[in-house]
């Protein structure tokens, strides 16, 4: 009698919130955004899938399209080749960091540094956080500055925060 009731009120369960499916990961987040097109083709091309799909946890920097689109003529194209996909691997790292670093994790470690935060990318390099404005807005080791457009995007294996420049490092 105990089984049926259990299994009746897991067929109720299911059917107000379907079924339980697998979290979706930092790359299941760009694949399902139509202004990261652009990046998604990048990490194919640079064999960066399967590593992003891992436990993480990662918090990643992503460009939207129009950020791509700000780089010099041909940029995109010459970094999708074979042949520069270890500069590739280095651009995208750059957008990494390891660790789940939420909006409210990174506005505090901001204030707590009186008025930036400096964090360390997978890539090995360094992004300078600040706030400007009320946003966010990273700062490259060459001096260009991306501003986070949105937020908070979780994922199973970490989190997204969209941004509106490409960063690259030295």
């Amino acid at each position: 009698m105990k089984m049926r009731i259990l299994s009746l009120m897991m067929v109720a369960v299911m059917g107000l919130f379907g079924t339980v499916s697998a979290q979706k990961t930092v790359v299941d987040i760009a694949v399902g955004s139509k202004d990261h097109s652009t990046l998604v083709a990048a990490v194919k091309a640079a064999d960066l899938v399967a590593t992003l799909q891992s436990a993480g946890p990662f918090t990643v920097f992503a460009p939207i399209n129009a950020a791509f689109d700000k780089l010099p003529a041909g940029t995109v194209a010459n970094l999708l080749k074979p042949e520069n996909k270890a500069t590739l691997v280095k651009v995208l790292t750059y957008h990494v960091v390891a660790g789940n670093l939420d909006a409210a994790a990174v506005i505090k470690a901001v204030k707590d540094g009186k008025g930036k935060a400096v964090v360390k990318t997978v890539a090995g390099n360094s992004l300078t956080v600040t706030l400007k404005d009320g946003k966010v807005t990273l700062t490259d080791e060459n001096g260009g500055v991306a501003t986070v457009v949105a937020a908070d995007l979780k994922a199973g294996n970490g989190v997204v925060h969209v941004i509106d420049t490409v960063v690259l490092p030295k």
